[in-house]
């Protein structure tokens, strides 16, 4: 088998944080599925090296994902973050960010805000950052 094969540090928390992808973002999971998965099981390392530990051989990578600019500045940037063991030649798959919203739009349905999702836990917090930037848009 050539190329390398990609694993978990927690393949639960991982499946959901996928999930929550997939429902709320459908392209940033079409491209992680069908475009950075199949780069990354063929050795093409995607995004900015983050850091190396050259006592392990390791280097951990953050690719960011697409998503809407909105809701970047309101949740912050959409990124998985994975290591590469080169010696044993496997990705292990560690997170995606903001893992907070997705793991809360995992658990239960999320509400939206002039089409923003808003978390349950800070809903104010959320509506009053997409008024901000609206106002700061509008002049």
């Amino acid at each position: 088998m050539k190329g390398y094969v990609l694993d978990y540090v927690n393949e639960n928390e991982f499946r959901k944080l996928e999930r929550a992808i997939k429902k709320y973002n459908m392209l940033a999971f079409k491209k992680l599925s069908f475009e950075y998965y199949p780069a990354l099981r063929n050795g093409n390392f995607l995004g900015n090296l983050v850091s190396t530990n050259k006592k392990k051989g390791t280097e951990t990578y953050e690719l960011k994902l697409p998503s809407d600019k909105m809701f970047t500045k309101i949740h912050g940037e959409v990124k998985l973050i994975y290591t590469v063991h080169k010696k044993e030649a496997v990705v292990m798959l560690e997170s995606i960010t903001p893992a907070d919203i997705l793991l809360e739009g995992h658990r239960s349905e999320l509400t939206t805000y002039k089409g923003i999702m808003i978390s349950k836990a800070n809903a104010s917090k959320d509506m009053f950052k997409i008024d901000l930037l609206n106002m700061l848009q509008n002049k």
